[in-house]
């Protein structure tokens, strides 16, 4: 197979951008940023044009970053009015539900805007103000689209947390972001089966420290049985329809939020990544429009949720900014059977198509006759996101869902970056399977070791960002302490990833995985320290150590040690107990894959876990355990190895 893909020379001469313009490009945008920001501003919208484009410091003693601060603008009018003379005919949402038997529909840009308005006056009559927070608990559904888009509208602060997290972890959000309303589902559809969102809100909503929520929205999806509690409860749909279709946009100030999302941290408690208005739009519109060589009859597909950030910077925000035409899926791939993601490629003619590489390599599994069943001939390009690609998969991607003929981005960014930041771009970089090529314009990454000095030339390490770009989140929300602590304080005048890279003789960066307390499962990040708290909080555990092992269709699982109080004897009974409590408490995502007793755990002499022996023990690789001289007790790791080997 082929390690390199050169440009089919057809697609640079119809591509937004060839190799000579990328090189131009990227010049100028590290060169004169400024110059290079202030023009590619000029494709949103503003009611103030920002003349004051970049003022960023990542000095500790001096530290702020601001894009466009004295640009004015609104989000919704950037992704619903101004289409409405040349777009409002066009599919904005096209809306693909869980079952294949129920009728697809779609939202022009018209009717999207209407219901926008509807919602958003409704927000202003139930008291919520610029700068509210208001959590956003639906399903893939063009409601949540609608509610995200009507929050911006009016200047509230949206905070959308993913259907999959159960009880606790909506409670954790409510709390941090003292959110004063909440909009909801009766219940969620995935792969057949029903999700109870309300009943998880109402669990929520019992918990100590939620009472900022005066008001939780309903929108009567499934039309399952829940409970209301009135006043506080109300029919989405009673008071949202009566509302007028127009609805006056706030004026908002480049960096006024525009949303938080939280995102796991190695220390348990989630962040509250805070993004702002200008900036995050500029960037989200451009690299949609760039990566994805955008055309204006383009169908396009990401399988994210809008639970994540993928799914607000490319399904919601960069897209509708675009003018794009957008498929939402409520489903999974994979239902009712492996030829559903093909067959809805055909039956909407989807020409870009973006997902994981979880999803790939579980497609993968089930051979290629699920994927030759139909014909896919509408796709022209495929997209990667979330974790590395392993090459295998990229080249079952490229061969047999692509046919040969559709380039892959394969794209590298995080929740905090906004949006993407390494990538390909179709039609000036040649591809390299498992690798995520080149930076996007503005985008200055390096290599730096454990000292923090920077390695030139072909080399290995972690990654940094040496300066700004606009997407780039402004602070934890309620906690600018821990954002600067975080990001900027391991390696001074740079942005930390968390994440390990190499880059080879051509300067192409290849991500190798998270350096840090966190893992990456199927493309979203658990927090270690989370999965651990909810572990030790059974009262039969006494302690627990969790930790990532590689696996064949989620990249990374969660292995779990865990040593029980005494009097306490290990079964498998409590085992299943043990992945049950912690699926409740966090949600799905988070459910071990392996649960090991371990009599103690391997610590050093001043009490640190040894987390580096605890990963080696769980790849099965007893071999790498390297030095164990510091300790405290050798002999447990044996214990350990013994205990592994015999699964």
């Amino acid at each position: 197979m082929a390690d390199l893909y050169p440009v089919d020379p057809m697609l640079a001469k119809d591509a937004h951008v060839n190799r000579a313009d990328y090189e131009a490009l990227y010049q100028q945008s590290l060169e004169q940023p400024e110059a290079f920001w202030s023009k590619v501003a000029q494709r949103l919208e503003w009611f103030k044009v920002p003349t004051r484009i970049k003022d960023v410091s990542y000095r500790l003693e001096d530290f702020h970053i601001r894009w466009f601060e004295d640009g004015e603008l609104n989000a919704s009018v950037n992704c619903l009015d101004r289409h409405l003379t040349l777009r409002g005919d066009k599919t904005a949402l096209l809306f693909e539900p869980d079952a294949p038997d129920t009728s697809s529909y779609r939202m022009t840009y018209r009717e999207l805007y209407e219901r926008v308005c509807q919602l958003g006056n409704t927000l202003r009559h139930l008291g919520i103000e610029k700068g509210d927070r208001v959590t956003i608990y639906l399903p893939m559904i063009p409601d949540a689209v609608v509610a995200m888009l009507a929050c911006a509208r009016i200047g509230a602060i949206h905070c959308v947390v993913f259907g999959g997290f159960a009880a606790n972890s909506i409670a954790d959000r409510v709390i941090d972001c003292g959110s004063k309303l909440i909009i909801t589902a009766d219940e969620g559809l995935r792969g057949g089966r029903k999700i109870p969102l309300k009943a998880n809100v109402d669990a929520a909503l019992k918990i100590t420290g939620t009472q900022s929520v005066e008001t939780v929205l309903v929108v009567r999806h499934t039309g399952g049985t829940v409970n209301m509690h009135p006043p506080r409860d109300r029919w989405f749909h009673n008071v949202v329809d009566i509302q007028p279709t127009e609805c006056a946009p706030e004026r908002m100030n480049a960096e006024d939020p525009l949303f938080i999302l939280y995102t796991s941290g190695s220390t348990g408690k989630p962040k509250g990544v805070l993004h702002t208005t200008g900036g995050y739009l500029v960037y989200t519109s451009y690299t949609h429009e760039a990566v994805f060589n955008l055309h204006e009859d383009d169908v396009y597909w990401c399988t994210a949720d809008i639970g994540w950030i993928t799914g607000h910077s490319y399904i919601v925000y960069g897209p509708l900014a675009n003018g794009t035409t957008v498929l939402l899926f409520e489903g999974v791939l994979h239902y009712p059977t492996v030829s559903r993601v093909w067959e809805v490629i055909d039956k909407h003619h989807v020409t870009l198509f973006y997902t994981a590489p979880t999803a790939i390599r579980a497609l993968m599994r089930e051979g290629e006759m699920p994927v030759k069943q139909t014909s896919r001939q509408s796709l022209r390009l495929l997209g990667s996101v979330g974790e590395p690609i392993n090459p295998e998969a990229w080249h079952w991607y490229y061969n047999v869902v692509g046919n040969g003929r559709c380039p892959i981005v394969d794209t590298w960014w995080q929740t905090e970056t906004g949006g993407i930041l390494i990538t390909p771009l179709v039609g000036a970089i040649d591809l390299k399977p498992g690798s995520v090529t080149l930076p996007f314009f503005g985008v200055r990454p390096a290599l730096v070791n454990a000292n923090g000095h920077i390695l030139d030339g072909a080399a290995a390490g972690n990654l940094v960002l040496l300066d700004s770009w606009p997407g780039q989140m402004r602070t934890v929300y309620g906690d600018h302490q821990r954002f600067i602590d975080t990001y900027f304080r391991t390696y001074p005048n740079t942005y930390f990833t968390g994440d390990g890279c190499r880059r080879d003789a051509n300067g192409y960066y290849w991500i190798t995985g998270r350096v840090d307390d966190v893992i990456n499962v199927s493309g979203h990040r658990i927090g270690t320290a989370e999965v651990e708290s909810t572990l030790v909080a059974h009262p039969k555990v006494a302690e627990a150590a969790v930790v990532g092992f590689p696996h064949e269709i989620k990249g990374q699982g969660i292995y779990a040690y865990v040593t029980l109080i005494a009097g306490e004897a290990p079964s498998e009974a409590l085992r299943k107990e043990l992945i049950t409590w912690v699926r409740k408490d966090i949600g799905a995502i988070a459910t071990p894959d392996h649960v090991q007793w371990a009599p103690s755990l391997p610590k050093t002499r001043s009490g640190k876990i040894m987390r580096r022996i605890l990963r080696k023990i769980a790849e099965n690789a007893p071999d790498q355990l390297g030095d164990t001289s510091t300790l405290a007790d050798p002999s447990v790791v044996d214990l350990l190895v013994n205990e592994r080997l015999k699964h």
